[in-house]
């Protein structure tokens, strides 16, 4: 089995780096979290003090870090020797599956390209469940021959596999989907709160909507309102999950886009500021997403329950 570096071992890449390690990969991880190292290496990783560690004789790097900063601040810049795209042999996978902005990936991407490794930018969706599950949806950008080299790492932490195209397309592809999750997520939410409000059971209304034209996947995976669905986080007080603070930086690096491209993106814009209203007043950033039901009222005391 190969050897692969994996750099970043937080909510949600100490799972996939689990089921890695599950499937017989050689796995050396860092993290700058002791705790996380701990765990992994409780798992039989191999737990290195520096990315330079990690990638050393590695033919995958893997990177699961929370925003664009991070991921350039990694690669393509160092406080103490050579950037870290400089250490990696040009033999070296590079797989980065940070959800980040498209043109920074695009920026990574060429400097890896300038040194003759190949790189795939491939965000992730599914969640801490999907994670832990190994039912990650990769969207992935590059080389497509690329892909096909990664191809059985990503399936051993992922059910589905897309090639949205070049370097970059990945992030564009996640970026346009969690745009889409939000604004699912605030109007199920809304719906939820007008019907208990006027007399309906949160369970009997989820089910009609759920089956009927209103249906999506809130409804069906990841219900908003306490007690409706189990093993959701809106069951154990919202914890857990994707968290609303993540929502707020993936919406921004959609209005991002918008911007660069002058393609008006309103219903997106307004998820933003409801979940930035939901953070400020409600304190929600460290809750998961589906916590934007409080804002509306979901039987809690909040306002509207």
């Amino acid at each position: 089995m190969a050897d692969i570096g994996f750099i970043g071992l937080g909510n949600m890449g100490g799972p996939m780096a689990s089921n890695l390690l599950a499937a017989g990969y050689r796995v050396k991880v860092f993290d700058l979290v002791q705790e996380r190292l701990d765990l992994l290496a409780s798992k039989g990783g191999d737990a290195v003090e520096s990315p330079s560690e990690a990638v050393r004789g590695a033919e995958f790097c893997i990177s699961m870090l929370p925003a664009s900063a991070h991921v350039r601040g990694l690669y393509l810049e160092s406080a103490r020797d050579a950037a870290l795209i400089d250490q990696i042999d040009p033999t070296t996978l590079v797989i980065d599956c940070s959800t980040i902005a498209p043109y920074a990936a695009r920026e990574v991407a060429a400097a890896a390209s300038a040194r003759g490794i190949d790189m795939l930018d491939a965000p992730v969706s599914g969640g801490t469940a999907g994670a832990e599950a190994g039912t990650l949806t990769f969207i992935v950008g590059g080389d497509a021959a690329a892909l096909e080299r990664a191809r059985p790492l990503l399936e051993a932490m992922g059910a589905n596999i897309f090639h949205a195209g070049v370097s970059g397309a990945g992030q564009v592809g996640k970026i346009c989907n969690n745009m889409l999750l939000a604004i699912l997520m605030t109007g199920t939410a809304e719906a939820l709160s007008l019907g208990v409000a006027n007399g309906l059971d949160p369970a009997r209304l989820s089910s009609i909507m759920r089956d009927s034209s209103g249906g999506n996947w809130a409804l069906e995976k990841y219900n908003p309102w306490p007690g409706v669905m189990d093993g959701v986080p809106a069951s154990r007080g919202y914890s857990g999950g994707f968290l609303t603070d993540l929502m707020i930086k993936d919406l921004g690096l959609a209005m991002e886009a918008s911007a660069a491209t002058g393609k008006g993106v309103p219903m997106g814009s307004l998820a933003l500021s409801l979940y930035r209203m939901h953070r400020e007043q409600l304190d929600a950033g460290g809750l998961d997403f589906s916590s934007i039901q409080r804002l509306y009222g979901s039987g809690s005391g909040v306002s509207g329950g």
